[in-house]
Order: structure tokens, then sequence, then C-alpha cells
């Protein structure tokens, strides 16, 4: 590796600087080293402000975007909850009338008339009074006999059989549910009444489309006959086998008004926030928890209902199986919409809130936030500009003292004093920079001192003796190939050459002392010591051969010659140091093993191998890689005795 001056320190190019302790005014030509330092110290405190400011924009921007995103989650989230509290509530109240049905429908002594009809009278006012869910329940059976016991219009058991020309009604009041008395006195009849109606039970909805069924259903809102209120039936199938008549149809049920559903709907809903309601399968209202009072008549939604209720025909999800959350403007206030759908009924639960008694708060206090972040990213932001205008000034002092110590002009150099603890740290640092390159000067050329610095070698002729393993290459049949070739080529050739050898050699430790026409003279275990010299040495050959084939085929597909690489390698003791003269220096190795190496290459020809390795580098690998013995010892041009030598051999 050589180091070699090349030309005066005084270069055409050099920037000019001003002398030590004059301070003479900016050039006013662009190449004025002053204004260029002006400029970009600016540009640094500018840089740095832009960049600061655009990411703190940008982290502010990202909190706010993931805030209002967050609000909304929750804000969507908690009314969800609600809605899911509310449908929870009215499942189970469904649930409610659909067991105490059931639990009729399952009594063994269950019918509306004759020896069991006391029994069903009792069961039917107990279950009555222990579910205020219900507003009657009964049970009926195909003969047209049905026993009913009512909490509305009064408290009563009636008795209905149907006869061939009128039905007999018969009715038998109890004491108010709410009166203080024990069971027995509870269904004390107070008095009887009988009159001739045209009611006939099984010509009523619920009873017919529970026989045609055959299983439990829920009818569509119709009025009731005893209370003249709007409600639902839920209806269940079922039969009896009497020994007096065989087998009979029966039909338990149960009534819920929907004004007791509104009721409900709204005591639900003002637990949370918003407003509810309940849709039946052809969109009519059964209860909603925004508007007071008993629904005498099914109508069409209307207001906030009406207008989340087109959003949903327009959308196609009206009356949808599946769940589903969307927002509408209505009157120039957004919503936030929940809908699910009553599996058992086929009504449709709707629940409504205003987004901003919901997110109003979080939302004002977001944006608080948002302006408290701004303000501090303005304060920061300024006291970074000033405190930048303390550092820049000196810090550009130092970078003229800097450039001046690169380009060795190393007298009467300022001093930058400052109170800013790294300031001064640079500044001692450049000073005993200067100090030790003014000493170096003194010795060697000012030219090289920049490369004698960054290859850490000492500055004066020295050398060691360093045990080394020295590698020669050479390109068999060179001279002919050259010969053959124009000169540009073969200049290419020999470049991309070189360019992969000395790649090859950096990856394994290997240092190129010199080039010598087309062979390398390369150095493992100096200038500095290595471990395991031989190994990664003849690592290193055998790398260079296998990426030498890869070139060659590339050359042979464009019609040019191969270069075929012979390699000799031996390991012992050199001088190695840095040589030459006072303007002249290099680093090199010299010494027999040199030059026994070089033989030891140039033998590969007589022998007709690639890579030749001696009997030092042999016992170095430790039999790690293939090798040959050469059976006959070889005699080297110039020495007397006869070496052992090895041919390594390529997997």
């Amino acid at each position: 590796m050589n180091m070699n001056s090349s030309g005066s320190p005084d270069v055409a190019g050099k920037p000019p600087f001003e002398p030590t302790g004059v301070r003479t005014p900016p050039a006013a030509g662009p190449e004025a080293p002053p204004r260029r330092s002006r400029h970009f110290r600016v540009d640094v405190g500018t840089i740095v402000s832009a960049v600061a400011l655009a990411q703190s924009l940008l982290l502010v921007s990202l909190g706010y975007w993931g805030s209002q995103r967050l609000v909304s989650n929750i804000g969507t989230s908690a009314h969800r909850a609600n809605h899911d509290r509310i449908e929870d509530k009215v499942l189970a109240f469904l649930a409610k009338a659909e067991s105490v049905v059931g639990a009729i429908g399952s009594a063994p002594s269950l019918s509306p008339a004759g020896e069991h009809v006391d029994r069903t009278s009792e069961l039917l006012w107990t279950l009555l009074q222990q579910s205020p869910e219900l507003d009657s329940v009964y049970v009926a059976n195909e003969s047209g006999q049905m026993l009913m016991a009512l909490r509305y219009p009064v408290p009563a058991i009636r008795h209905i059989a149907l006869g061939a020309d009128f039905t007999t009604e018969t009715w038998h009041y109890k004491r108010p549910f709410g009166a203080e008395l024990d069971v027995q006195q509870r269904f004390a009849t107070q008095r009887i009444e009988s009159f001739r109606s045209s009611y006939d039970p099984t010509r009523r909805g619920w009873f017919q489309q529970a026989t045609k069924t055959q299983q439990p259903t829920w009818t569509q809102p119709y009025v009731f006959a005893a209370a003249q209120e709007l409600g639902v039936t839920y209806a269940l199938p079922s039969a009896r086998r009497y020994a007096e008549g065989g087998t009979k149809a029966l039909v338990a049920a149960g009534d819920v008004s929907l004004g007791r559903l509104s009721e409900f709907v709204r005591l639900f809903s003002s637990n949370g926030y918003g407003n509810s309601a309940l849709l039946s399968a052809d969109s009519k209202v059964l209860a909603r928890s925004d508007q007071p009072g008993v629904l005498h008549k099914l109508e069409p939604p209307s207001g906030v209902l009406g207008a989340l209720h087109e959003h949903m025909v327009a959308d196609g999800t009206a009356g949808g199986g599946d769940d589903s959350t969307f927002s509408f403007d209505f009157d120039g206030q957004r919503y936030l919409v929940q809908t699910s759908l009553i599996p058992s009924t086929g009504w449709e639960l709707v629940s409504w809130v205003p987004e901003d008694m919901v997110l109003g708060d979080l939302r004002r206090a977001v944006l608080w936030g948002l302006l408290l972040a701004l303000v501090f990213l303005g304060m920061a932001l300024f006291m970074s500009l000033k405190l930048s205008k303390l550092v820049t000034a000196p810090v550009e002092n130092l970078s003229r003292i800097a450039r001046r110590i690169g380009l060795l002009e190393l007298d009467n150099l300022p001093r930058e004093p400052s109170r800013v603890l790294e300031i001064q740290h640079l500044d001692q640092a450049l000073d005993d920079s200067a100090r030790s390159l003014k000493a170096f000067s003194k010795f060697v050329p000012v030219d090289v001192i920049n490369q004698l610095v960054a290859e850490g070698h000492s500055l004066a002729p020295n050398g060691a003796a360093r045990r080394v393993t020295v590698m020669f290459t050479d390109v068999g049949g060179f001279t002919s190939i050259s010969e053959s070739l124009p000169i540009d080529v073969l200049v290419g050739m020999l470049t991309e050459y070189f360019n992969l050898a000395t790649g090859v050699f950096a990856r394994y430790g290997g240092v190129v002392d010199k080039f010598i026409g087309d062979g390398i003279m390369v150095l493992w275990g100096a200038p500095a010591d290595m471990k395991d010299a031989e190994y990664r040495a003849c690592l290193a050959a055998l790398q260079l051969h296998a990426q030498m084939n890869e070139l060659n085929r590339k050359w042979r597909a464009k019609g040019l010659p191969e270069f075929r690489t012979r390699i000799g390698i031996h390991t012992g003791v050199v001088i190695a140091g840095v040589l030459g003269s006072n303007d002249r220096l290099s680093y090199t190795a010299f010494g027999d093993v040199i030059n026994v190496a070089s033989r030891i290459e140039g033998i590969n020809k007589q022998l007709g191998t690639q890579t030749l390795v001696s009997e030092d580098t042999f016992e170095g690998l430790k039999g790690r890689l293939s090798t040959r013995r050469i059976e006959e010892l070889v005699e080297l041009r110039g020495r007397q005795t006869r070496m052992v030598l090895y041919e390594l051999m390529t997997p």
C-alpha cells in the first residue's frame, strides 16, 4: 500500500483564508467563504426549526386525528352499550312473557272448562300476579271454551263458552292486585256477572295462527277485545286428552299491551343517552320513548324516528336481519343510530342519540388539548430559535478554524471561548489537533499527512519484524493476451480483475501491498497482527478462483480471452514498516519470505497448478482445507535447498 506525495499543498482552487487576527469584510463574489459560512449557519437553523416544526405538527395532527377517532369510537361504544342494555331488557321482557305462557301450556291439568277449571283459574291468576309484563293470560280449546285472567281494565277471571247461537261470558271480579291481603283473600270473588256476546276465541288471530303453525308465535298488533287497547299476544299451541271427550287442541296465550311496552321502553331509555323505539315487521311504531302517552292506533314513524327510518329504507337496512350502526343528519343535528332485530317477534329495536350529547364534552376537551399543544409548540420553537443563535455563531467560527486545519494552515489559529461546554470541548479538540498536525509537519511532507494519519502509521521510516502470510498472484500468458487486445480493452479487463481481486482480499483481511504489472502482492498480518492468517489467505485464494470463473464466463460470452490466475502463498517473518525518503514514504514488507512467495507463485507454470502453498502455510491450515502434497521436492530459482509444496485444491 503505497503512500506517495503528489503535488504542492498550494493547489489551484484552494479557498482563500483571511490572515490571523484580521477581520475583512465578506467578499461580494459567490465564492467568498464568510458569505457561504453565514448562509450555512442560517440554513442549519432554518432546517432544524423546520424539521422540528414539521415533526411537531405531524405528531399534533396524528394525535388530534387519533383523539377524534378515539372519541368517535368511545361515543359509538357508549351508545352501543346503551342500545344493547335496552335490547337485553326487551328480550328479557319478552322471554318472561314466553316463559309464563310456557308454564301455563305445560300444566298437566290445564283446561278452560270441566272438572279442572278451578285449578286452571288459580294457576292463571297466580302467574298473572307474578308477571307484571303481562296484561292477561288465558287458555282456549277448539270447542270455543276459554278461561282468562285479566289485569286490565279490571282484575277478573273471565269464562267464555261458545254456544250454537251465542257466546256466554261469565266474569268473576277480584280484588285489586295491590291490596295487602293474603293469597286466598286476593283470589276471592267479589261479584259475578254473566252476559251474552259474539266473541269466538277460535276465530281470533292468535288461536288460528298458533293452531295453524303448531309453533309458539307472536301476533301482529291488534285491538284487545276486553281492554279495547292495542297490543300483541304470545300464543303457544298444546293439546290435552280427556276421558269424556277425547283429545282437544288447546292454545295458551298471554297479552302485552303496547302501552305497557311503551312504558317499559321509556323506563330503560331514561337511564341512558337518547331514545329508543320498537318497530313492527311492517314498520309500524309499537313503542317509543320520545313521546308520552299510550298508542291507540298503529302509525308509521314520524319526527326523528321517521327520518332515520327513511335513511334505513334508502340504505336497504330497514327490517334487515343484521345489526347496523350509522349516523345521519336531521333538523341541523347529527344523530348516532343503532338497530337490531328481535328474533322471536320480527320487531326492530332502534336507538338514536344526538352526537353532541355523547361526544360534545370529549371533543371540546380534545380541541382545548390541541390549542394548548400548539401554544407550547410555538413557545418551544421560539426558544429553540433563540438558543440556536447562541450556538451557531461559535460553530461558524469553529468551522472556519477546522477548514484551515484541514488545509494545514496551522500558524496563528484563533481560539473560540464559549460558556457552552460542548463548544468549549470542540475548541480544545481542534486546538489539540492543530498542534499535533503541526508537530507531524516537521517530519513528513504536508501533502501526505492526511493519508498517514488516516492509515495510522508512524511518520518516519521504520520497520519491525512481523510474522505474515504473503500471497503473490499472476495472470498466466498475460503477455500474449496484452499483445492481442486493444489498449482500452486490456485496461478495462485489468481494472475489472483488480477490483474483483482486491474486494476478495479485503473481505478476508488481506492488505494489498502493491500491484506488479498484472500481479498483486498481498499481506496477511501487517500492518496489524492477525490470527489464522494462513487460513484466511487460502480462503481468499479459493474465493478468487471461484469468482474468476464467473468473470471468465462473462468475458468468454463477449469473445474476450480468459485470465488464469496463478497464486503462491508462503508464511514467515518479514520486516514490515514505513520506508522511503523524507518526501516519499511507502508501507511495505521485505525479506526472504517475500522472495520465496514470489518464486512459489512462479513454479505453478512448471507444475501446471493454480495455487501452491509452502509447508509453513500448510501447517497453519491444520487440515481445514483440501490440499495435495507435491511428492517431488521443488527447486526454487535462487535457492540452494528444495522445498515441500502443497497444491490447494478447489472444492
